[in-house]
């Protein structure tokens, strides 16, 4: 088959044949329609100082996709060939603390598809049916490529209830609007997104959000009173892992505030621990998805209206994987979706 391999530990990547997966008694075969590109796949592309110390060579990359089961392992009677399906990117030991109390989502020993395990970035993918998502039918298959995203969105987003609240939002990638459309959907009266990409930006206000702030011209604490808010923001979703967006961010929340962070920082940095204490803020680290509710409210969102297609803004075939990345790079566009067979 056909699969896009981190081959050599050099920047890049190869477009080459390499043995269809082999499944066990418990694993399931996949034929792959659609992926998506996601920033870590970048990263290896990049073969930045991260992938150079995660990622095994070689290996075929990529997590995020949507394709149909055309083959089952013999312990498996719960999925049928034909089922349109996506896969949770976290394969975890089953053994840990977590994993045996049901808390997947915090297992110790957390290995990852397409990162540590090989990947989706290919014609067939073999993964355990127990990682496996049967997505509801007449989905769009672009949109069921970027279910892993989409929950991050959601897993973020409805960490801390946002009925009637006021949400902040600092980074404007496409999970941050992701983000920002579930909080509206959920509830939320103000929802304001930031960030300092024009680009970005732009896309933020295509799909309706309160506001969309350049944070290099205005400041959060002008946009609160363009909207006459005198307390601050009782929710806040940190997607950008950048230190002067969460120091702005703990700035100009409100007395009680919560703040959900999946933003991954690069580098340590501080931040003001009075104010934190001294107003009774929260803050909880975000990982990847609950397993499998996160994934059980991207259905219900999705079949209930929610839209998440305007963040998808470039589509490539699958071999023509370089100007997806090329555009990944350059910073200016949403989700960027390979499509590698029809259904």
């Amino acid at each position: 088959m056909k699969a896009l391999v981190k081959a050599k530990p050099e920047a890049g990547l190869s477009y080459e044949d390499v043995p269809i997966p082999a499944i066990g008694r418990g694993d399931v075969l996949i034929k792959v329609l659609r992926t998506g590109i996601c920033g870590t796949d970048l990263h290896i592309y990049s073969w930045d100082p991260w992938a150079r110390a995660n990622v095994p060579v070689p290996l075929v990359i990529g997590h995020e996709f949507v394709g149909e089961i055309v083959e089952l392992g013999v312990d498996v009677d719960d999925l049928e060939t034909g089922d349109l399906v996506s896969g949770e990117g976290h394969l975890v030991c089953g053994r840990c603390r977590n994993c045996i109390a049901g808390r997947r989502v915090q297992c110790a020993r957390t290995k990852g598809i397409g990162v540590n395990f090989p990947g989706a970035f290919a014609e067939y993918i073999a993964l355990p049916a127990t990682n496996v998502w049967r997505h509801m039918a007449g989905i769009d298959l672009d949109v069921a490529a970027i279910f892993d995203p989409f929950g991050n969105a959601v897993h973020t987003a409805l960490t801390f209830p946002v009925l009637g609240e006021d949400v902040l939002i600092t980074g404007a990638g496409p999970i941050g609007i992701m983000a920002a459309i579930v909080a509206r959907h959920a509830g939320a009266r103000y929802v304001v997104i930031t960030d300092v990409s024009d680009y970005r930006l732009e896309l933020a206000r295509s799909v309706g959000l309160t506001l969309a702030v350049d944070v290099s011209h205005t400041r959060i604490a002008d946009a609160m009173g363009q909207l006459g808010m005198r307390e601050g923001f009782d929710v806040g979703l940190e997607m950008s892992g950048r230190a002067s967006a969460l120091q702005e961010m703990l700035a100009n929340m409100a007395h009680g505030g919560k703040i959900a962070m999946l933003g991954l920082p690069t580098e340590h940095f501080g931040i003001d621990w009075s104010h934190l204490v001294m107003n009774m803020i929260t803050i909880k680290g975000i990982y990847g998805r609950e397993m499998f509710e996160t994934w059980y409210w991207m259905s219900v969102l999705v079949h209930s209206g929610v839209d998440i297609s305007p963040v998808i803004t470039h589509r490539y075939a699958a071999t023509d994987y370089e100007e997806g990345f090329e555009a990944m790079r350059n910073g200016r566009c949403g989700k960027v979706v390979l499509t590698w067979s029809e259904a």
